[in-house]
């Protein structure tokens, strides 16, 4: 063993390629790994031979994360009840088939309390008895056209009691009065546990909405709230339906109805000419501020049209500022026009998203027909926006993969990505210079974006490639070009961001080898402290002669390092990582300890390890400054060789 290892314990580290234990829980909850997963690492620190306390903080993590486990289960659970009481509440906003709408109840009654069976019976006053309305799961014929009278069963005993009634064995539970003709039928259907709910209307009772098992199962309290819930929302689909029979039959009795009718058509006539000429506007190639005069003249008053960020993209007439606040509410309403003063606000998008808001300035006020046609405008200028996005992305697509090409030296015949090129605007024969821009990880899709609008806008190829974003831009300077984009990019991202820049290259065939200088520039950046700043290899001094073209910086390291890098290999020790903390120490072998987290003493061993393995002049300034360089460089070998 090596003796620079004596005399002191080192705590365990752990570093980003060996997570602690906290992060192995983490990964398991990000996963959504089953409860047994939860105990491997646990069994892994015990067959390690791990320490006793570290054992039971690994037990305390593991208790832990299983709570946090169970708790983000329950959450899911609610939020898809929820969701499925939105989609009822939808469901009865749009009704038009009733029986539609009483499907799609008991359908998500089964699914969300996860029982074999639901289904639905109601009373029928006329009969005087109670019928099958609804089965979902049912497979006997008999049991989903079962009758049966008023009282009789549990269904009986939920209506009579008017609350919700459970029964663990239906057969054999006396609380009810049983019917051979209903117990055949369940007992056919082969249901054991039973969960009843009153569909209440006032103190009516208009039906019994059940959820069923075919074996023994508890039924929970809040599984009884929320059938009690799906129960409630049946009831109003039952109470609209004959409100709306009743409401129909009363608009056949009225006269006036005729007039009503004519208005609501010449509206609608209004509206339709309106949306006819901005489908015309759009499909004969207007912009949005032709679509803008179009609206303002229709509805009369000034309009502008804002992004997303809330610049103006277009404007006609006087709008003056609405406010933050009214877009960021208009925002919150997605679809709807609300009013702030003599601002009307429309957010108008795709699904959730804000595409864009429309603002109308008007000191009268909008009619239906008037809010109908700015809804319809703001539709019409997302799906703009949307198509220009589209062209957008594919534009930036095909420059990527002309770039991609270029980076891999895809590039079998030059003429034909010459002509690829210029059909994008660029010609490879120019100066060019290549950036590459390194970020953190969770901005990349930013920075990817702020990289294709650029390529775009400066008439250059842009690609995502190695975690890191590349641009080929025309230019002759490509230090200055590296520290322009860092600082822009970085202001954007509103993080530092570090640039390489190499060129300038004319033509496709110089394009790889500039990217693999460029990659080590920014890697240099990182390892010389520099993170943040853009630089090309000519302004690196000593260390961009290492990292420029053709430059052997492997060698470079294996032949300044090589005992201590073999010696750390076969050993398992830290040499390499010792020397860079002595050198970044000043050569204080107390802060050098400090930074390392272990004794003075174990530094001064590994230091005259160094010293045997080096020789004796390795802190002899030439010779020290070798090292240093080399010690920075060793980091960036594996990743930029």
């Amino acid at each position: 063993m090596d003796g620079t290892l004596t005399g002191t314990v080192v705590p365990r580290r752990y570093t980003v390629a060996e997570p602690g234990p906290a992060a192995a829980y983490l990964e398991l909850l990000l996963r959504e790994a089953a409860p047994v997963e939860f105990e491997r690492p646990l069994l892994q620190a015990r067959a390690e031979g791990r320490a006793g306390d570290e054992l039971a903080e690994l037990d305390r993590l593991k208790g832990l994360a299983l709570q946090v486990r169970a708790l983000l289960e329950r959450r899911r659970r609610r939020e898809a009840e929820l969701s499925a009481l939105v989609d009822t509440v939808g469901d009865l906003a749009t009704l038009r088939d009733l029986d539609a709408v009483l499907a799609a109840i008991v359908r998500r009654a089964r699914e969300l309390l996860d029982t074999d069976v639901a289904y639905m019976t109601l009373n029928d006053e006329e009969r005087g008895d109670t019928y099958m309305r609804v089965t979902y799961g049912s497979v006997s014929a008999r049991f989903q056209q079962v009758r049966l009278p008023l009282g009789a069963g549990l269904g009986g005993l939920v209506a009579q009691s008017a609350a919700p009634y459970v029964t663990a064995n239906y057969a054999e539970d006396d609380r009810f009065q049983h019917i051979s003709e209903i117990n055949a039928a369940v007992a056919e259907e082969g249901l054991v546990a039973i969960l009843g709910v009153p569909m209440l209307l006032g103190t009516r009772v208009l039906g019994v909405l059940f959820a069923a098992n075919r074996s023994a199962r508890p039924f929970t309290r809040e599984e009884v709230t929320l059938l009690n819930s799906l129960a409630a929302h049946a009831t109003v689909a039952l109470d609209n339906t004959r409100l709306l029979g009743e409401t129909r039959a009363a608009l056949e009795e009225l006269g006036a109805v005729n007039t009503v009718v004519r208005r609501h058509s010449e509206s609608l006539e209004r509206a339709a000419e309106a949306h006819d000429r901005m489908t015309e506007l759009i499909l004969r190639g207007g912009g949005l501020d032709d679509l803008a005069a179009v609206v303002a003249e229709v509805l009369g008053g000034g309009l502008a049209i804002l992004d997303a960020d809330g610049h103006c993209l277009a404007e006609v007439g006087a709008v003056g500022d609405v406010g933050p606040a009214a877009t960021a509410a208009a925002g919150r309403a997605l679809g709807r026009t609300t009013r702030h003063g003599e601002h009307w606000v429309l957010a108008a998008g795709a699904g959730s998203e804000a595409l864009c808001t429309l603002v109308l300035r008007t000191p009268g006020e909008l009619s239906a027909t008037d809010t109908r046609i700015l809804e319809r405008a703001g539709v019409v200028t997302a799906l703009l926006l949307l198509f220009r996005r589209s062209l957008a992305q594919a534009e930036s697509r095909v420059r990527g993969e002309l770039l991609e090409d270029l980076l891999t030296r895809r590039v079998d015949d030059p003429v034909t990505v010459r002509q690829r090129a210029r059909r994008l605007g660029v010609d490879l024969d120019d100066a060019h210079v290549l950036v590459v821009l390194s970020c953190p990880a969770r901005l990349r899709e930013r920075a990817a974006q702020w990289g294709a609008a650029q390529a775009a806008a400066r008439g250059g190829l842009a690609a995502q490639r190695d975690g890191n974003v590349i641009l080929l831009v025309g230019g002759d300077h490509p230090g200055d070009a590296a520290r322009r984009m860092a600082r822009e990019l970085g202001g954007y991202l509103g993080t530092p961001v570090t640039a390489g820049g190499a060129g300038p290259v004319a033509g496709p065939q110089p394009v790889p080898a500039a990217y693999a200088e460029a990659q080590r520039c920014a890697a240099a950046l990182h390892a010389l402290g520099r993170a943040g700043d853009g630089a090309s290899a000519a302004e690196l001094g000593f260390v961009g002669l290492l990292v420029g073209a053709e430059r052997d910086v492997g060698g470079f390291v294996t032949g300044a390092l090589g005992p201590l890098l073999d010696y750390d290999r076969r050993r398992g020790t830290a040499l390499v990582r010792t020397l860079e903390a002595y050198f970044a120490a000043g050569g204080s072998a107390a802060r050098a300890a400090d930074a390392l987290h272990v004794h003075v003493n174990t530094v001064a061993q590994r230091l005259a390890r160094i010293g045997q393995l080096l020789g004796a002049r390795w802190q002899d300034p030439e010779r020290a400054l070798e090292l240093q360089l080399a010690v920075r460089l060793h980091r960036l070998r594996d990743t930029y060789p």
